[in-house]
């Protein structure tokens, strides 16, 4: 159901003023590899980051993977694991500030590069191998979102993460 964009609900929904930051980047040079943390990468425009495995489909809804450091955080309570990093949960950026489910159907930069939101990350059967046993339960809900690259650029650890305005263009 799409609601018009007056409605009080879609008035809420399009209400963020908030920005995030980004706080980690990581790429897999192939699959099964543990990341690379990096303090800067670039974003290929419709293909994917420099380096990272996923990267080379313009067509794919998942160019890249975001998570929250505060979803990072409650997955660790939950798993009572405080040595979790964002390399154990196989996301490419980790931002803090923001709540990336409010990203729906919505444009938005990192820094200088355009993203667009494609989907829910939800976990993986490896989940349990690296988590330990509920792994997989613990990350439900909480595995972050996917993005394609809307126009490209370097990302880097600091940048600012927001919403697009729908009258900014992508040039």
């Amino acid at each position: 159901m799409k609601l018009s964009a007056n409605s009080p609900l879609q008035i809420l929904m399009n209400t963020m003023p908030q920005q995030g930051m980004v706080t980690w980047i990581g790429i897999r040079p192939k699959r099964k590899a543990p990341l690379l943390s990096l303090n800067e990468v670039d974003a290929i425009t419709l293909k994917g980051l420099a380096g990272d495995h996923f990267s080379g489909s313009p067509t794919s809804k998942r160019q890249l993977t975001l998570i929250q450091q505060e979803h990072l955080d409650l997955i660790a309570s939950v798993m009572q694991k405080p040595d979790l990093t964002p390399g154990d949960l196989r996301r490419n950026i980790v931002v803090k500030g923001i709540n990336l489910h409010a990203l729906k159907d919505r444009k938005f930069w990192i820094g200088s590069v355009l993203l667009e939101y494609t989907g829910e990350c939800h976990p993986c059967s490896r989940m349990e191998e690296t988590l330990g046993p509920g792994g997989y339960n613990a990350v439900r809900g909480h595995g972050g979102i996917t993005a394609r690259i809307v126009q490209g650029g370097a990302i880097t650890v600091g940048d600012k993460v927001r919403v697009a305005e729908s009258e900014e263009k992508s040039e």
